[in-house]
C-alpha cells in the first residue's frame, strides 16, 4: 500500500481546527504534523478542510439503486457497486447498508435481506468504503425470527435495529396514493395484499416474545441494538431493557428526552436537517441538535446529506462545525463501538477527507482516503511531484 502524504490543511484535531500535515502509511495514521519524508504519494491539503471520514450508521439509498421504478429490478451487485461510489464520492467512508427484514415480499422481503447480505459478504473487498449490513427486522416479521437467530449466531449482522411498522401500514391501507406505493413494492396484487397484512396482524400477541428471543441472540453475539421510531419513553426503556441501547428516530422530544437521560445515543436522519424539517412531519432535527438531544446523523435515504447537514448546522449557527462534524464522524463510530475511527489522530484508520468549504453550504470534497486508500480525487493539481528517491553510489571498478 502506497504511502500517502497530506501538507497543510485546515485539519479537525480535537475539538480545533489545525493548520498542519499529515503522514499516512499502510491503513493507519502514523504522524500528525509530519515531515513529507519519502511518501511516493502527497497532496496538497493547504486551504483546504482535512476532516474524519463519515461513518453513516443507517443508510438505505442502496434500494433506489436496486429498485429505480416499481417493478424494475436491477442486480445486487450493480446495485451495491454503484452505491459504493455514490458512498465515497459523499464522503461516507464506513457504511452500514441498512437492510429491512420484512412480512413484506419484494424488495424488503426476508429473502432479500438473505441476498443483500450475502452480497455484501462476496463483494466486500471490492468496495472502497467499509461496508456493514445493518439488519433493520420488522418485528411482525416473525417466520424469520430462526433465521436471523442464525445469522446473529454467525457474526453476519453488524447492526440490528428493532422496526414496528405495522400501524402506519394498516393506516396508510385507506388512503390511496401510501397504497399503492407499498402495493408496488411488494408485487402482489391488492387483495392479496390485504390478505396478507390481515395474517400478519393477526399473530400480534407472538411479537413480544419473539422480539425478547432475538434480542438475546443479538446480546449473546454482542452485536450492538437500536430500536426504530419509539414514540414514548416507556417504549425506549422496554427496548433498552432488552440492550437496545441506541434511539433511532425518536419521534418526539419528550422521548428523546428520556433517551438522553438514560445516555443513548440518539440518531436523526441528516436529510431532516438539510431541508429544515422531517418528511413525516415529526422531529425536527436540527432543534433537537441544539437542545443536545442528537449525538448521530445518518445518512437515512440520501447519501450526500450528511455532508450537507454539518455544514448547515454551521451556516445556521446551531453546532460551530468542528461539533456538526462529531454528528457525522465520532458520534456514529462511537454508538456502533468503531473506536478505530472518527478523529484525525496517530494510530487511527486512515479515512480522510479534504474538503473546498468556499462556497457557502455547497461543501466540494477533492479527495477522499479510505482505510489508507486513495479512492476519489476531482483535482488532479493538488497531487504533488513525486519524491526523488537517492540513488546508491556507483563505485568505479
Amino acid at each position: 500500500m502506497t504511502d500517502i502524504f497530506l501538507e497543510g490543511g485546515r485539519t479537525l484535531i480535537g475539538s480545533d481546527l489545525v493548520e498542519t500535515s499529515l503522514s499516512l502509511a499502510g491503513t493507519e495514521i502514523v504522524a500528525v504534523d509530519a515531515s513529507r519524508g519519502r511518501a511516493r504519494l502527497a497532496i496538497d491539503a493547504r486551504n483546504l478542510l482535512v476532516l474524519p471520514g463519515i461513518v453513516d450508521l443507517h443508510g438505505d439509498a442502496f434500494e433506489r439503486q436496486m429498485m429505480p421504478r416499481a417493478g424494475v429490478d436491477f442486480p445486487i451487485d450493480v446495485a451495491l457497486a454503484d452505491s459504493d461510489r455514490q458512498a465515497i464520492s459523499n464522503g461516507i467512508t464506513t457504511v452500514f447498508h441498512a437492510t429491512t427484514c420484512s412480512w413484506e415480499p419484494g424488495l424488503r422481503s426476508a429473502d432479500n435481506a438473505r441476498d443483500l447480505m450475502e452480497a455484501i459478504e462476496r463483494q466486500r473487498p471490492q468496495f472502497a468504503a467499509d461496508t456493514r449490513f445493518h439488519l433493520r427486522h420488522e418485528t411482525y416479521n416473525l417466520a424469520a425470527e430462526a433465521e436471523m437467530t442464525r445469522w446473529l449466531a454467525e457474526g453476519r449482522v453488524d447492526l440490528l435495529a428493532f422496526n414496528d411498522h405495522m400501524d402506519g401500514v394498516v393506516a396508510d391501507i385507506s388512503n390511496p396514493r401510501k397504497r399503492n406505493r407499498m402495493v408496488e413494492r411488494t408485487g402482489l396484487s391488492s387483495e392479496d395484499f390485504d390478505e396478507l397484512v390481515g395474517h400478519v396482524v393477526s399473530r400480534a400477541s407472538d411479537v413480544p416474545a419473539s422480539v425478547s428471543r432475538l434480542a438475546a441472540a443479538a446480546r449473546a453475539a454482542e452485536v450492538r441494538m437500536l430500536s426504530h421510531d419509539d414514540a414514548t419513553p416507556a417504549m425506549r426503556q422496554e427496548y433498552r431493557e432488552f440492550g437496545a441501547l441506541i434511539a433511532e428516530f425518536p419521534v418526539n422530544e419528550e422521548t428523546a428526552r428520556a433517551a438522553a437521560a438514560a445516555g443513548d445515543p440518539i440518531v436523526f436522519g441528516a436529510p431532516n436537517v438539510v431541508r429544515g424539517g422531517s418528511h413525516t412531519g415529526w422531529t425536527r432535527a436540527s432543534d433537537m441538535i441544539a437542545k443536545g438531544l442528537c449525538s448521530v446523523l445518518a445518512s437515512d435515504y440520501y447519501y450526500p446529506a450528511q455532508l450537507l447537514a454539518a455544514f448547515r448546522l454551521a451556516a445556521d449557527g446551531v453546532l460551530p462545525l468542528t461539533e456538526a462534524w462529531n454528528l457525522i464522524s465520532a458520534g456514529p463510530a462511537r454508538a456502533t463501538g468503531l473506536t478505530d475511527r472518527g478523529v484525525i489522530a496517530e494510530g487511527r484508520r486512515a479515512d480522510i477527507l479534504l474538503v473546498d468549504d468556499t462556497v457557502a453550504l455547497r461543501p466540494r470534497l477533492v479527495a477522499v482516503i479510505a482505510g489508507g486508500k486513495l479512492v476519489h480525487l476531482t483535482d488532479a493539481a493538488r497531487l504533488l511531484a513525486a519524491a526523488t528517491t537517492p540513488r546508491e553510489a556507483v563505485v568505479a571498478a
